[in-house]
């Protein structure tokens, strides 16, 4: 595997998952509802025509949309995913940096709605729309 650099003020992303530690290293910088989520493109990210599956776009969607609602509050809310949509407007190459970035969002006692882009440089590849339930504490 070729080594490529972090972009400027990425680290690690602190919280992690086993589908993570198979799709990662996942990065990340800011927090809270600026959280932005950042993924190195790899051979095992690629599918059968060499670009990165949409699946793996979906997954970090994802992560950037809950891991910005969760943790926006204190202590972070356990969001479930209840719905998702996503438009690929592009391909991404292996090799090319993927950062995700909320775009907006709305939290209410039940549920929580979140939109979100994925970009490559400056181009938006992907922009996905989420709708999260808020468990009640009992």
């Amino acid at each position: 595997m070729i080594a490529y650099a972090v972009p400027e003020g990425f680290v690690p992303l602190p919280r992690s998952s086993p589908l993570l530690d198979l799709l990662g290293p996942v990065y990340c910088r800011g927090d809270g509802l600026q959280l932005e989520v950042g993924l190195r493109a790899d051979n095992r990210h690629a599918n059968g025509r060499g670009t990165v599956h949409g699946g793996v776009l979906a997954t970090l969607a994802d992560i950037g949309m809950g891991y910005a609602m969760a943790f926006s509050s204190d202590p972070p809310l356990p969001l479930i995913t209840a719905s998702m949509t996503l438009d690929y407007l592009g391909a991404v190459q292996v090799g090319e940096w993927m950062r995700v970035r909320l775009d907006s969002h709305k939290r209410g006692r039940q549920m929580a709605f979140a939109t979100l882009s994925v970009y490559v440089e400056e181009r938006v590849v992907l922009r996905a729309s989420a709708v999260f339930a808020v468990p009640q504490a009992h």
